[in-house]
Order: structure tokens, then sequence, then C-alpha cells
């Protein structure tokens, strides 16, 4: 029997997304200039599918590699492409309607289309060549895909890319308040601060990073661990390739076209969120004389540039508008309103250099080319964990950190009109709190502070300035010491046990307490009887989780009680949650929370003793960007845990309106083991799969695997690939199935 090979037809006006039926072309006429340039450029790329859909895109030069990456992405899932660019534009109100009008404010206040075009025009050559590729590789796909209907952008402009530069979750601007926005510029009382700061400590965010130096590694080679905790199926995973030396692997933030967290042949990243304080308040003193706005500076009075921002929004009846007169000094925008005076807040805005340093990185073979990068000081709210094939490892702190007079607590607002508050330029990338080769031979991040990066041989706090960083230790950081500080020797799996490691050590004081409570309880109580055997299930707990464990589903489930049910009153009294569940919850309290679990799991489940995998569960059942939920469809048991216990492989999961299980939506989404030698071996793994269409076979079927932690191989080299391909293919071109004799 031999095998006829794939047919492959190109299309000028039509195509078909992956695994979604062709669609048939129109009538054709005349080929426009630009649908030529298009068609030209794609017949530089091919893209390679592997057997978990995920595309290896090859170009002839990087702008081709970026086409073909950008084409691929948004046959993956062009809505999330579309709202991510919706959001940094500050359009999704015409998509979403009046509820999102502040949040596209709040963008506008920084992202304004005419300085983004100039910023473009006046970008270097091959930076421009990368966002022309970009928006032609996004505009080919639409062109190509008629049946797809964009609810706003019909199309993208080169300009655009520099809106979204970054690729963090949560950057720099999401610090600001969208409640106190709105009551500033609409002059409408918000709720109690307290609980609106309290409910900001619902699900902790972030990541974790570690690597390990040759002296620590059975192969004498460095190892990274890449594991990012973001909202699941934010990050695509693709490797992009050209004969201009890119050659790149990992997750990409969808829309964007650099590798924001992996490797490439000979190094490797993994960025986690920083604590750095580099985004500033200013307490402004404003008077108004004969109509205008000024703000005090000195011995001087400055005029506030006031200007008019349109937030369109769609309504039932077509869109709509709404007009804002805005205010902004030397500094920042006015944002909110304090003790009688206006807020202005100053943050980094540096899109040229983001997106350049974003780019860059992705090609630095080694320690010293990725610190030369480094120093464009465009990295702003995030922390480096790198490893090189050289041996390098390094945890590298934000190197965006503006030079500050040490003797202002810049946690909080301070008085805009001292010229001592001004900023006076940034740390060098050698003034930062940096661990680079410890003797130690491992390093690690978890979103806590650098002072215990690399156990002893860490940076001292004492030797920073105080805002450099201000982020407490968190339980993650506390168990990661444990598992980095035990193993004498690593490989990529027993890095990858390190990294599932079961323990949940923020338990270890608080069980205690629950149990002492309970001891404390007369006979006469009517919880004593009840409470009885769960207090015997938790005080026989390893303080491991599994998804067989009914002790684990007690425990967490109790945590979370206690947390809810403590925040409003933590931050009514400025008090870190940990230090108030340990400190300041009552003996009654902790029973009466594990009384309410009881009552739950019995309600709900119909006993009390379910196991934690019965409970925690993962679903993906549409493509939706807001997933729903349900007990009646299929789901897939969990076993570990939220970040807030210490679990280092984290679970951010709670129920849906009437659901008795909880579903998770945040935590580890793209994982990878990477080791550094001559050449460089990876495995990894992504939450669910890596398409968005429901119909795709790659939609789902990562899914269990995610949730053993069982890492699949990296299809890094062409001979590894050779043995796992799906699909060949160049943009544009549509598949006739292969016939057989």
């Amino acid at each position: 029997m031999n095998r006829l090979p794939f047919v492959l037809v190109c299309v000028l006006f039509s195509g078909c997304a992956q695994h979604r039926p062709a669609e048939s072309p129109p009538s054709q006429g005349a080929v426009p200039t630009e649908v030529q340039g298009w068609l030209t450029r794609a017949r530089n790329v091919t893209i390679i599918r592997d057997d978990w859909g995920i595309p290896h895109v090859k170009g002839r030069t990087d702008a081709d590699a970026v086409f073909g990456l950008m084409y691929a992405q948004a046959e993956d899932d062009f809505n999330r492409i579309e709202t991510n660019f919706l959001l940094s534009q500050g359009r999704l109100a015409e998509a979403q309607g009046e509820a999102e009008i502040w949040r596209d404010l709040r963008m506008k206040l920084f992202i304004d289309p005419r300085d983004m075009r100039a910023k473009y025009e006046s970008s270097p050559d091959w930076l421009k060549q990368l966002m022309m590729a970009w928006a032609d590789g996004l505009n080919f796909y639409l062109h190509t895909h008629p049946r797809v209907k964009p609810r706003v952008i019909t199309r993208f402009e080169p300009w655009m890319a520099l809106t979204f530069s970054e690729g963090s979750i949560g950057g720099d601007i999401e610090r600001i308040s969208l409640k106190e926005l709105e009551s500033f510029y609409d002059g409408k009382p918000i709720a109690s601060t307290a609980a609106v700061t309290g409910l900001l400590e619902l699900e902790p965010s972030g990541s974790n990073g570690f690597a390990i130096s040759p002296s620590r590694s059975k192969s004498n080679r460095a190892l990274l661990w890449i594991n990012p905790h973001t909202s699941f199926f934010f990050r695509a995973e693709a490797q992009a390739t050209s004969d201009e030396g890119l050659n790149v692997y990992g997750a990409l933030t969808w829309g964007q076209f650099f590798v924001y967290q992996g490797f490439n042949e000979s190094a490797g990243w993994m960025h986690t969120s920083s604590g750095v304080d580099n985004v500033d308040e200013f307490l402004e003193t404003v008077v108004q004389r004969d109509g205008r706005y000024f703000y005090r500076y000195g011995d001087e009075e400055r005029p506030l540039d006031v200007s008019t921002i349109v937030v369109p929004y769609r309504t039932a009846n077509g869109t709509r508008e709404r007009k804002f007169t805005v205010f902004r000094t030397h500094r920042g925008p006015i944002v909110r309103a304090a003790g009688g005076k206006w807020v202005s807040v100053r943050l980094m805005e540096e899109p040229v250099k983001a997106l350049t340093q974003s780019y860059q990185r992705t090609k630095a073979k080694n320690l010293d080319e990725f610190m030369q990068v480094m120093r464009l000081h465009a990295n702003s709210s995030n922390n480096t964990v790198f490893a090189d094939s050289q041996g390098n490892i390094a945890y590298l702190h934000a190197n965006f950190i503006p030079r500050r007079n040490p003797e202002f607590d810049w946690t909080q607002p301070v008085d805009g009109s001292d010229p001592a508050t001004e900023w006076q330029g940034v740390h060098t990338v050698e003034e930062a709190p940096n661990v680079i080769n410890p003797p130690n031979g491992w390093l690690y991040n978890t979103n806590n502070p650098p002072w215990t990066a690399a156990d002893a041989h860490s940076p001292r706090q004492q030797d920073y300035p105080a805002y450099v960083d201000v982020s407490p230790q968190n339980p993650r950081g506390v168990h990661a010491l444990r598992v980095l500080k035990v193993q004498d020797r690593f490989d990529p799996k027993s890095l990858t046990a390190a990294a599932f490691d079961s323990q949940l050590p923020a338990f270890e004081p608080l069980l205690p307490m629950l149990l002492d409570a309970y001891v404390s309880l007369p006979k006469t109580d009517a919880r004593k009887q009840k409470l009885a055997q769960p207090i015997e299930t938790l005080r026989g707990w390893d303080h491991r989780w599994s998804a067989e464990s009914v002790a684990t589903s007690l425990a967490v489930l109790w945590g979370e009680e206690l947390w809810t049910r403590s925040i409003e009153d933590a931050a009514r009294a400025k008090v870190p949650m940990y230090e108030y569940i340990e400190k300041r919850v009552s003996a009654a309290q902790r029973l009466d929370a594990l009384n309410a679990v009881i009552d739950k799991l019995s309600t709900d489940f119909g006993r009390w003793n379910v196991p934690w995998g019965e409970v925690n569960r993962f679903q993906r059942l549409t493509g939706d960007i807001e997933q729903p939920f349900s007990d009646d469809g299929p789901s897939i048991p969990v076993p570990f845990t939220s970040a807030r216990w210490g679990s280092l492989a984290t679970f951010g999961a709670r129920s849906y309106k009437e659901s008795k299980k909880i579903y998770g939506t945040t935590g580890n989404s793209f994982l990878a083991v990477v080791e550094f030698g001559d050449k460089v071996s990876a495995r990894a793994i992504t939450a669910g799969g890596q398409s968005g269409d429901p119909s795709s076979p790659h939609f789902n079927d990562q899914a269990l695997r995610y949730s053993l932690g069982d890492l699949r191989e990296v299809y890094f080299y062409p001979e590894q690939l050779a043995r796992h391909t799906e699909r060949t293919y160049r943009p544009g071109e549509l598949r006739v199935s292969p016939g057989t004799d």
C-alpha cells in the first residue's frame, strides 16, 4: 500500500482554521497588491503542527517567522488575540458594553493611538519589520477566513503591537483601582476601602522558577523549571525559527510575537511577578483659577494638562460613547482623590524598549547576552530566573527600578509638591538584588522577596533601599527552600517531582490551633461529637495533598472558609491575612469554620468524608474566555491546591452558580523542565490543550497529563519533530485529505 502525499492548495481569498472545514473561495479577480505581499511572505513560511497541535514555525527571516507565528496563533484562538488587544488599547467596551468603560478609560490614560503611531514610526527598522509582519500575519488570517468575524478589530495596524509589549498577565497599570478611578471621574462614592483591599487577596497569583547549576545536577548540566501561574488558556505554546538565527520555544501570550517564558538552544528564562515597588502615587495640591487647574510644585504652580478622552461602548441599539475630561501632571495622569488632594500616578511608559527587550532576550545565547538586553531597563513587573548551556544560573530582579530618595515611604502616596520626591533615573542592573551562580548551586523565586533566593547566598535586605522589594515571604517560598535544600543532585525527573511536592506548609501552624480548640470544647458542646471524626482525620494527616485524601478536603475547605470569614476584618485592621488567621482568629471561630465545612460537604455530597479529587476538578467545556462550569459535564480530579497553602503546583478553584464541586481557573498553566548542554532537551505541559476550538482534538488532550504532572516531550529539533508531525503547510493553504490505495 502506497500513501499519496498531502495535497496543499493555495487559496487567495479563503482558508480554514485548524481542524475546521475549508471555506470556499469567492470568484477570483485581480489580486490586490497587499494580498500579493501576504502571499509572497507566506511562501517563505512553513508551519508544522506536532501531534499535540503545537505549531513549529519556520521562516526565512525573523519577520517571516513572526508572520507565520501570528497566523498559527489566530488559527488556534483568534478570539483571545482580539480580546487581548481590545484590552491593551482600551476598546473592550466596544465589544462587551458599558461595564468595561472604566477599564478602557484607565488604559486610554496611557495608550494614545497617535502617540503609538509616532513611536512606531521612530522605531528601528528591524523592529518595524517585525511589527509589520505581526499585523500582516493577523490580517492575512482574517483575509483567508471570511467566516471569522472580529468583534471590533477588523484590521490590525503595526503600531498596535506596542500597546501590549511585555507579556505579563497583570501589568503595572492594573495597580490603579477602577473603583477609585470611577469615583474621581464620575463623582460616585465607593464602598469601604478596607473591604475592597481585602478582597484583592482572594487567590494568590504569580509563578515559580527554579534554576539548578551543573554542580547540583546529575548530568553536570544546568536545569531550569518554568511554572507560570496564570489564568488558564492565557498563553499559547509554539516554536519559532528563522534563517537569521531565531530558534525559540515556549509560552506566548495570545497575540504577541515573542516567547515570554521559554528557551532557545542554549539559554532559558522564567519570569515571576516581582515585589518591586516601581509604581508611585503623588498627592497633588490642585487649585482652580479662572476656570483653569494648577498643581503646586516647589515654589511654582504648574498648569495641569487637560484633555478629552472618548470611550465608545456597545449597547443593544448600537455604539454610544462617553467623554471624559482628564488631567495629567508631568509625572502622569490623575487617577483618584485622597484626603482632599488629587493623586497622580507614575509608572514605566517605554513600549518600544519593552517590545525590544521582550524580543531580543529570546535570541540571547548566554548570560552575558541576556544581561546586555536587561540594560534596556524595560522589564518592569517581573523577576527572571535564568539558566544557560555554559552552566550559568541567575536570579535577576525586576530591572526597571526608579532611583528615589529612600527617606520617603514609597509604599504610600508621597507629596507631589515636594521636588525631593522626583525620580532620579533608574538603578543599574548591577544595583538590583540579583543572584548569579551562587555556591550552593540552586536558586528560586515564588513571587517572594530575593532575600532567600539562594538560601545563605542570597542578597542582604539591609544593603538595598526598601522600595527594591516590598513583598513578604510566602508559603511557596518556604516550601521551595525545603525541596531544593534536601536534594543533593537533580535531573529533569527529580526537579519536576520537587516542583510537584505535595506538602502544604501553611497548615503547619494553623491545624494545631484547630486541634487545641477542639480539645478545649466542653463535652456538652454538640460540636464535640459532630466534629470528632473529622478532627481525628486531620490529626492523622501528614499535611500533603492527594486526590484520595479526605484530610486534604477538610483542611483546604476549612482554610478557605476561615480566610473568607476573616478577609474584611484583616483588611480593616491592616494586618496581613496569614498573620491574622494565625494570631487573631479565636478558637470559636476556628471551630465554627470547620463546622460550616462539615455541614456543606454533607449537604452537597451526602457525607463529610469526601476525597479531595472528588471536590477539586479541572473542566474545559467551551472555548469561551469566561469558562462555564457544570457538575453534569465531564471533569478531571486535580490533587494539588491553591497557592495560598504553600502548594508549589497550584490550582485556584471555587464553586460556580449551583455547582457542588469546585473548578480551577488559574494556577499551573504552562510548565516546562529544561536541561541545557550540547543540545537542549525539555518536557512541557499546557493546561487543557493548544486549541481554543472545542471540536479540535487538541482542545483538551493535555488535561489528564496536566492533572497528573506528567509532562510530555518537547520536539525542539527537526529529527524529533519528524517522528511526531501531524500536518505541514504554509499560511493560507488548505489540506486535501490524503488518499490511499
